[in-house]
């Protein structure tokens, strides 16, 4: 399996260490004591709390592997300042025949979130700025088809 790098912001990076402790800790935890409870109220073949606390506890051993592996191949990312766009970039770029531009923060996959205007170096989008200059004109493919845009501005 090759590790892929995950670019995270330090306050990303930060939240996620968290929830990784909070779920070895505290979750864990809980889990056992579900699974305990569960037990005690015999047949577990059909025990549904027992059925449903295995379930917790698959999910959220999966989550914890997730978030190691998250972890260990973080590469944590600054806010880039003007030139050329990079991950931690923000751009305001303006499609061919639209008055109005679009303000973009490009991030690591895990943080994107097009509600705030952060979109992953990994989206289409994202591919097609990484490299650009303000004034530069690209294109990127979308389900609709190819769309044509120029950098505005870079910060």
């Amino acid at each position: 399996m090759s590790e892929e790098k995950e670019y995270l912001s330090k306050e990303k990076f930060d939240e996620l260490q968290k929830e990784l402790d909070h779920l070895k800790s505290v979750r864990r935890k809980e889990i056992a004591e579900s699974l305990e409870f569960a037990k005690s109220l015999g047949d577990l073949s059909e025990n549904a709390e027992y059925h449903e606390a295995r379930q917790d506890q698959a999910e959220t051993e999966d989550r914890i592997v997730k978030l190691e592996l998250m972890l260990k191949s973080a590469v944590i990312t600054e806010k880039h300042k003007g030139g050329v766009i990079g991950i931690g970039s923000t751009v305001s770029i303006k499609k061919v025949d639209e008055k109005s531009e679009r303000r973009y923060q490009i991030v690591g996959s895990e943080e994107s979130n097009t509600k705030e205007g952060k979109i992953s170096n990994k989206s289409p989008l994202g591919e097609a700025l990484i490299g650009k200059s303000k004034g530069d004109k690209f294109s990127y493919e979308t389900p609709s088809g190819i769309v044509s845009c120029t950098v505005v501005n870079v910060e």
